[in-house]
């Protein structure tokens, strides 16, 4: 007989075998051959190694909004409504699932705009990549990042982490959608509702080791960039909820910096406005990732005809 208990983690309440709080090891070790083969990047993130994906300029061409920003990223402009995730409840009409973590089914739409149709507002502009990082379509998201490495990543390549602020508004758009495509939840659209599977944090002792690639690869149910079509925000930002979670600079004084937004593949909330507070800044899972956001660029201002 298999003894389990309750706790609440970064999977959120889940029942976990006995064996794995005691030996950190679940019952069922994982293969000794991977499904995919993966990369290792820096001595300790992961990503499965696939086809070479789309050059970013050619993207861009494609999708026709990079608009004032760098080339793969979007430039994000317009007005965020700001009501908080529990008004947005409040306009559930099907919850799947009303315990944490809480998932909807549908949102009424013509309620949710009466409520916020008087809220207050803010002006937002700023650039964000299109996709999760690194950021080129038809490649698989990089894992096993903590904030820390997250920020410094971004800086590297002249970019910074987005603030919780700028992710919820290029996820939601200006009418604050609860879905980046909208009010019926739809596990067609983005990579989300795959069951979970126990895990036993072999990265812990070693994130570039090869038991922690192994299990890594046991875990994975995540998609490539872009894959998605309809996995896509009114700006045109893909794979906001759902695939991996993604980590986001906190806009509040008090409490941690680091920010989850998104959800994963898992059976969690996976919606635009919620937010996971409760990991610090070293905290390293095995669904993490991330994307950058940047500045727009001032047009040039066409010279002078003498």
């Amino acid at each position: 007989m298999r003894t389990s208990l309750r706790i609440l983690g970064a999977i959120g309440a889940v029942s976990v075998p006995l064996v794995l709080l005691i030996t950190g090891r679940t019952e069922a070790a994982a293969p000794a051959t991977p499904t995919h083969e993966w990369r290792l990047i820096d001595g300790k993130h992961w990503q499965i190694k696939g086809d070479e994906g789309e050059a970013p300029d050619v993207t861009d061409a494609a999708e026709g909004n990079r608009g004032a920003c760098a080339p793969g990223m979007i430039e994000v402009s317009g007005k965020m409504r700001l009501a908080g995730d529990t008004l947005q409840q409040s306009v559930c009409t099907n919850w799947i699932n009303r315990d944490w973590p809480e998932r909807c089914a549908v949102f009424d739409r013509d309620k949710w705009l009466k409520i916020t149709a008087s809220l207050p507002q803010r002006d937002m502009h700023f650039c964000i990549d299109r996709f999760e990082y690194p950021n080129k379509k038809g490649e698989f998201p990089m894992i096993l990042v903590d904030w820390n490495e997250a920020g410094a990543l971004c800086q590297k390549d002249g970019r910074r982490l987005c603030t919780e602020d700028e992710w919820t508004f290029a996820c939601e758009g200006e009418e604050a959608m609860p879905y980046p495509y909208g009010y019926l939840r739809d596990g067609d659209a983005c990579v989300v509702d795959h069951r979970w599977r126990l895990w036993s944090g072999s990265w812990a002792r070693g994130r570039g080791g090869q038991a922690a690639m192994l299990e890594l690869d046991q875990l994975w149910q995540g998609v490539q960039s872009g894959s998605r079509p309809k996995c896509k925000s009114p700006f045109g930002v893909f794979d906001m909820t759902g695939n991996v979670d993604e980590w986001t600079r906190s806009t509040e004084k008090t409490g941690n910096p680091s920010i989850m937004k998104g959800g994963y593949w898992g059976p969690v909330r996976t919606r635009c406005k919620p937010t996971t507070r409760i990991h610090g800044p070293q905290h390293v899972l095995y669904q993490q990732g991330m994307r950058c956001c940047g500045e727009p660029v001032a047009a040039a201002t066409p010279a002078l005809v003498e």
